[in-house]
């Protein structure tokens, strides 16, 4: 393959990402409700529970604000390395190590003094959330200067999406036995227990894998130069914003894909509460991630075939249709532990084809936002998807927080703890909200988004004429 070795090292580079955005998404809350505070203070635990919730929640709220402005800052960089790789390494290194300071109780300042806590996990996790964006941002807005051609992007963004989906779904592999194993080398506990020390310790592999995932996308890849992306120019921050409401497909498409994140980082947070306290089977948790992954090689290597067969309209709304089908199973799943798994799998499976999807069309807005502006605007376009993943996994800590404490699932609490109302409770935040939402966010897609494939062919001869023709007339 002529792009192989820019090929392996951006998906090198995308396994240890969301390896990363896996951890801080869905297993640091259940680390806090879980292992971080487990005093015999069942009101303490839930206070300091609802603080920090409410705290991680109005931190990424408000810092998703900068996120187009970081764009911005992104698109306005010229070094010999290009605008993205500084700014993909500086981020990877001080989220990494931000990353492990969060998973510390500062020195047992949970008990000893909870208000220092606060405010030492607060400014941490302000630093964290910052360097994760920027490099976020400039890590999947490479992609549109890898290639214009929509084909070659669709490679990239498929072999992307294939070592995104192996770093993520790795993790519920490995946490539970990596856990296990750091807390019998640090604490020297026996079985199954589960210690801070092992927190810490999954939390370092992580942080190492999210940093040498980068070094590697650094390293590899290439920016891509053309007449297309030649003609860009520097952005204003006071006019970032107005490029992207100018850009209606991209503003339709946010709207959508917000509602289908919501959705399922959720239902994805939720699981392990559900198979710890519902089922009262953590111990077949790593299954999740063992399927999970194999169906999101298979997902991901059908995405080609199937977008050049269907398009993406199709895919994306027809894999909400399936992973309908997949709450429908798990809501008639009690606690057969069997078809459970078969509802992870419906659930999962059309879950990193619908991504690609969305990314795809966000992509190819900005040449859509190129032709209708006059301007291209790579990253701070490229900006919106990791803003719209950021703000549905802020409100979904949020919602993490209020089940498990809802619910009865902090602490050292038992599946025979959990009472029918508190179950059904739990229900509701897992499966009945987020079925609603996905819903409407496939009616958004069907009838708004009018950015295909043919039509981001005929932008891209537009833009290549006209710019042309502006050379011959200089």
């Amino acid at each position: 393959m002529k792009h192989i070795k820019q090929y392996t090292s951006y998906a090198l580079g995308a396994f240890g990402h969301d390896a990363f955005y896996q951890t801080l998404s869905t297993y640091l809350m259940l680390f806090i409700t879980s292992q971080l505070f487990d005093t015999s203070d069942k009101a303490f635990n839930a206070r300091m529970i609802g603080y920090v919730t409410l705290l991680m929640t109005g931190i990424r709220l408000v810092e998703i604000i900068f996120d187009p402005l970081i764009g911005g800052v992104v698109d306005n960089t010229e070094t010999r390395w290009g605008k993205f790789k500084p700014w993909l390494l500086l981020g990877a290194s001080v989220s990494s190590v931000m990353l492990v300071i969060v998973f510390t109780d500062f020195g047992g300042l949970t008990t000893k003094n909870p208000v220092l806590y606060l405010v030492l996990f607060g400014l941490s996790f302000v630093v964290l959330d910052i360097f994760y964006s920027f490099k976020d941002i400039s890590f999947w807005s490479m992609l549109p200067a890898l290639s214009v051609d929509s084909k070659v992007r669709a490679k990239f963004g498929t072999i992307g999406r294939l070592g995104s989906t192996l770093g993520a779904q790795g993790v519920p592999i490995i946490i539970f036995p990596l856990i296990v194993f750091f807390s019998q080398l640090f604490s020297g506990t026996h079985g199954d227990t589960k210690t801070h020390a092992g927190w810490i310790g999954f939390a370092v592999v992580i942080a190492l894998i999210s940093f040498l995932g980068a070094l590697a996308t650094a390293f590899g890849t290439k920016e891509k130069k053309s007449l297309i992306r030649d003609n860009s120019e520097k952005v204003r921050f006071r006019d970032v914003f107005k490029v992207l409401a100018k850009n209606d497909q991209l503003m339709w498409l946010s709207l959508s894909y917000f509602l289908f994140a919501l959705s399922y980082v959720v239902t994805n947070s939720l699981l392990a509460y559900y198979f710890q306290y519902v089922l009262g089977r953590s111990n077949y948790y790593w299954l999740v991630g063992v399927i999970t992954a194999v169906l999101g090689i298979v997902s991901v290597s059908l995405f080609p075939a199937l977008v050049a067969l269907i398009k993406r309209r199709a895919i994306y709304v027809g894999g909400i249709v399936l992973m309908l089908i997949g709450y429908a199973v798990f809501l008639l799943a009690g606690h057969n532990i069997v078809v459970v798994l078969i509802a992870v799998g419906i659930f999962f499976f059309p879950y990193p084809m619908i991504f690609l999807a969305a990314l795809m069309t966000i992509t190819d807005s900005v040449e859509y936002g190129q032709l209708k502006n006059g301007t291209r605007n790579e990253s701070v376009t490229l900006s919106v998807r990791p803003l719209l993943d950021k703000v549905a996994g802020a409100i979904a800590n949020s919602v993490v927080g209020l089940a498990a404490v809802h619910s009865g699932m902090i602490g050292n609490a038992k599946p025979s703890s959990i009472d029918a109302g508190q179950l059904l409770t739990f229900r509701g935040y897992m499966f009945f909200a987020p079925i609603a939402l996905i819903l409407i966010a496939a009616l958004v897609y069907l009838f708004k988004v009018e950015l295909s494939e043919a039509k981001h062919k005929m932008i891209v001869i537009e833009l290549e004429t006209n710019l042309k023709a502006a050379q011959k007339n200089k």
